[in-house]
């Protein structure tokens, strides 16, 4: 079986960076956790105003089919998703005990700058605060691997392949 992961963290943290290079090294599906909302919620967070519980459980029970199916297939799969709260990323995790979760880490500043520097994309700055303050922190039952953003994505990359490899 191949891995299953998901990649967290904050909106720009680098998930879909890190994520494409690490399904690519690993030659699995990548899906990035953006496509599997709807479009409501896409217009919600462009209009600056973020997303209620109610508005993420369908969101991120799509993300959970998504991985059932590469399980089901017996392939694996990267997907990315913010996952910033503990029933979040239960939710993922209920009945999927092979999905890893990588947390994508870094300093608020270095952040920010990497997300204002992306134009076009849905998820506007001004959001980022939000972001930090409804972050809970993955705890050691969760088994998370956390990696700090500040190096090169490969950098990233290759430690997380040694690290899932190590798990």
């Amino acid at each position: 079986m191949s891995h299953l992961v998901l990649v967290m963290g904050v909106s720009g943290a680098g998930k879909s960076t890190v994520g494409t290079l690490l399904a690519e090294r690993l030659g699995v599906a990548f899906a990035d956790a953006d496509s599997f909302h709807p479009a409501a919620n896409i217009a919600k967070m462009s209009r600056g105003e973020p997303l209620t519980d109610e508005d993420r459980w369908p969101w991120l029970d799509a993300i959970g089919a998504w991985v059932d199916a590469r399980r089901m297939a017996g392939e694996g799969g990267i997907v990315t998703c913010s996952a910033l709260k503990r029933a979040y990323r239960d939710r993922l995790r209920a009945g999927r005990p092979a999905l890893r979760l990588l947390h994508l880490s870094g300093d608020p500043n270095l952040i920010g700058a990497r997300q204002a520097a992306r134009p076009g994309h849905f998820m506007p700055a001004s959001l980022m605060a939000s972001q930090f303050a409804t972050l809970e922190l993955p705890d050691e039952e969760e088994g998370a691997i956390t990696l700090s953003v500040a190096p090169p994505p490969e950098e990233i990359v290759a430690r997380a392949l040694r690290l899932l490899d190590a798990r």
